[in-house]
């Protein structure tokens, strides 16, 4: 991707999107699933010997037909072409004739070598029956989008939500694409730049999280499908905002996953914590490759969202000579070039590798971002007092001023948790990245769904340390992140739920169960994933915005998120201009230019250093009991909270003569 040293956001949050190409033709002129833009049904199938294609209604002659026994009345046999690949062509057809282009709405689905199961197509694009059942033609460039010309985000808000749970309908039911545009407002007052979607890719049953998805093209069917996320994305541009989506290329979740059937797309070369890696340096892999480059268009280019975030690219194991993520980022940089607006790569990576976000051209895989895990703990740790499991090297003043400035605490030092030397150094100098390359965040749904009963951390804390961990969020140099109802400190947690068969749902549960008894907690706290009602816990009260102490850290992270918006300090990406003064262990400033954030978690609370600057500075926002000197000027925090000051000029030659 672009080398964001050279990137004018450096203080806006923007950056000049690349001219389109003339080259290419526009998106969306043909319908998927294809392999060369002409429509065609196919599927790359190199371990069989005959593919054939089950037709659930003509190909041509649009809505989708009523087939009273469609094996016996449009089965086809595909043809091969080459490279393992099966092509459907019209009958009648010599080897040089046309395709078969089948028509929007015709279900259909694979059998291979003439026995076995029908299987949907592994590039599907829609699952209206679920993982297991027939694929839908879906055209996307026949969707209505408005003119878009894009926005980076970087430096900017960005929003994670779980569709099914952020708007859920007054009926109980679960959340959808559409219920979610319903409440696209609340974001844009809030100050949002982008919204993230946590995976939409089909997976097993009505509700989960995502992460177990099979079909990585297609819309989970209980969200709307296709159409209803073409709308989400329409609606979302209309209100200025950027939409990102959280896929997962590095493996499939186990029920409906089909693709070995059809080819190497798995190889024993690797293993990771689902089993066998997806194959990236095998024999076969090129296509595999080739699919997931495919996956990526799709959604960024036929589907015309802004961005991805790829889940645990440390599980891309690939030991070919260019890494799959340096590949796949040089051609999002050509798809910018050819869509004419900005596409963004954000990599959720637990090695605290800046090569992950240097650019291909030196070097590195090329992501535009990559989450900042270590920016969390520190602030978790301390604000909260959690020093288990991954908390243990964090906690401390010292460990947080660290990467509030250097982003890893590990950072080729030893980490406890991992028992081994982990993470290379962010250089603050460098113009090959830059602090918004980093996301950092107070919750997310893994730090919150992936407790035992799903709390949320302003459920552990007061609301002025509450507000105190997110003013270091939302005032630091990183891209910062928020997780859906955390602006309202909301009731409702974020759990883990699935939708699983009997068998597999049995095991989900009991494994969720010995997991958390190993690390100390009553197996009967930890809610069934299985259980509806574990989902239906998770769904946002909205009726809460507007009560009492909700509204009031709603006001909170408004004003915040005004300041960074307004202030050309708060937005500046450059590292070696962010300083954190340690005051004790319970208190620390954040300084960012003349911008002075001093946050307490203290009970009798702390001063400004040196108060005279901060007495005749601006107070920018407050919350929490402020302390003031004889003649009533704001001189530091009378407890727990946290505190934003301007320094005047005038000031601070007062407190360096001084």
């Amino acid at each position: 991707m672009s080398e964001h040293a050279s990137d004018a956001a450096g203080t806006e949050g923007t950056r000049t999107a690349p001219s389109p190409s003339t080259t290419r033709p526009p998106s969306g002129s043909a319908p998927l699933p294809v392999r060369d833009s002409d429509g065609a049904l196919e599927v790359w199938a190199p371990r069989a010997r005959t593919v054939q294609v089950r037709l659930e209604a003509p190909l041509r002659g649009g809505e989708t037909e009523s087939v009273p026994d469609p094996e016996d009345a449009h089965v086809r046999t595909l043809e091969p072409v080459g490279g393992g690949w099966h092509r459907l062509r019209d009958e009648g057809a010599d080897a040089e004739g046309p395709a078969a282009v089948p028509g929007t709405g015709v279900r259909y689905a694979f059998r291979l070598d003439g026995d076995g199961d029908w299987l949907p197509d592994p590039r599907s694009l829609a699952q209206p029956d679920g993982v297991h059942g027939p694929s839908e033609v879906v055209h996307p460039g026949l969707f209505p989008h408005a003119p878009w010309e894009g926005r980076s985000f970087r430096g900017g808000v960005v929003y994670e939500l779980h569709v099914g749970t952020f708007a859920p309908p007054a009926d109980g039911g679960t959340g959808t694409l559409d219920t979610a545009i319903e409440r696209l407002d609340h974001l844009v007052a809030l100050g949002v730049d982008a919204v993230e979607l946590m995976p939409l890719a089909t997976f097993p049953g009505e509700r989960g999280w995502g992460y177990d998805g099979v079909d990585l093209m297609a819309v989970h069917p209980a969200y709307g499908g296709p159409a209803a996320l073409a709308r989400f994305v329409e609606a979302a541009h209309a209100r200025g905002l950027a939409v990102v989506l959280d896929v997962v290329l590095n493996h499939l979740g186990p029920d409906g996953n089909h693709l070995s059937a059809f080819g190497p797309y798995f190889t024993d070369r690797h293993e990771t914590p689902w089993g066998w890696a997806v194959n990236l340096d095998d024999a076969g892999s090129d296509q595999v490759r080739a699919f997931l480059r495919g996956v990526a268009r799709h959604w960024l280019v036929d589907m015309q969202l802004d961005g991805l975030r790829l889940d645990a690219v440390h599980e891309l194991q690939d030991d070919s000579p260019r890494h799959f993520l340096a590949e796949l980022a040089d051609a999002v940089a050509d798809w910018e070039r050819e869509t004419g607006r900005p596409l963004t790569l954000i990599a959720e990576s637990d090695r605290n590798d800046p090569a992950t976000v240097t650019p291909t051209a030196r070097g590195g895989l090329g992501m535009d971002m990559q989450w900042a895990d270590d920016v969390h703990h520190a602030v978790h740790a301390w604000i909260s007092g959690e020093r288990q499991g991954y908390y243990v090297d964090f906690g401390s003043a010292e460990v947080l001023a660290r990467t509030l400035t250097r982003v890893f605490e590990h950072a080729g030092t030893r980490s406890t948790f991992r028992g081994r030397v982990w993470g290379a150094p962010v250089d603050p100098a460098t113009d090959a990245y830059d602090a918004h390359s980093f996301v950092a965040f107070l919750e997310d749904h893994d730090q919150v769904g992936n407790r035992a009963r799903g709390d949320r951390v302003h459920q552990l804390l007061s609301p002025a340390e509450h507000a105190a961990a997110i003013a270091l969020i939302l005032l630091g140099a990183p891209t910062p992140m928020l997780f859906q109802g955390e602006e309202w400190a909301c009731s409702a947690p974020f759990r883990y739920f699935t939708d699983h068969g009997e068998q597999l749902g049995a095991m989900v549960t009991a494994g969720r169960r010995e997991e958390f008894a190993q690390m100390g907690w009553d197996s009967s706290d930890v809610p069934d994933p299985q259980s509806r009602s574990t989902f239906t816990d998770s769904f946002l009260g909205w009726e809460e915005t507007d009560e009492g102490a909700h509204r009031t850290m709603l006001e909170w992270y408004r004003t915040l998120i005004g300041l960074r918006r307004a202030l050309p300090e708060l937005r500046d990406p450059d590292l070696r201009r962010v300083e954190a003064v340690v005051l004790d262990e319970e208190s620390l400033v954040l300084r960012r230019g003349d911008v002075h954030v001093l946050v307490s978690r203290a009970e009798g609370g702390a001063g400004m250093p040196a108060s005279g600057a901060a007495a005749g500075g601006e107070v920018l926002a407050a919350f929490g009991a402020l302390r003031r000197d004889a003649r009533e000027r704001v001189v530091g925090l009378a407890g727990p909270g946290a505190l934003v000051v301007r320094e005047s000029a005038a000031a601070a030659q007062s407190a360096e003569a001084s």
